[in-house]
């Protein structure tokens, strides 16, 4: 395996764990948003 192929490795490999990380990122924000958006109001009206 060359070095170019390598770098081309590298890259698919940090691209796969930015796909990852933004996957779990998508889906706490959408399975806890609710409930923060909720806290968040009940703390503000009790202001």
């Amino acid at each position: 395996m060359n070095e170019q192929n390598k770098k081309g490795q590298g890259m698919v490999e940090y691209a796969f764990i930015l796909i990852l990380v933004a996957f779990v990122i998508i889906v706490a924000v959408a399975t806890l948003g609710p409930g923060v958006g909720n806290l968040y109001m009940s703390v503000v009206n009790s202001l």
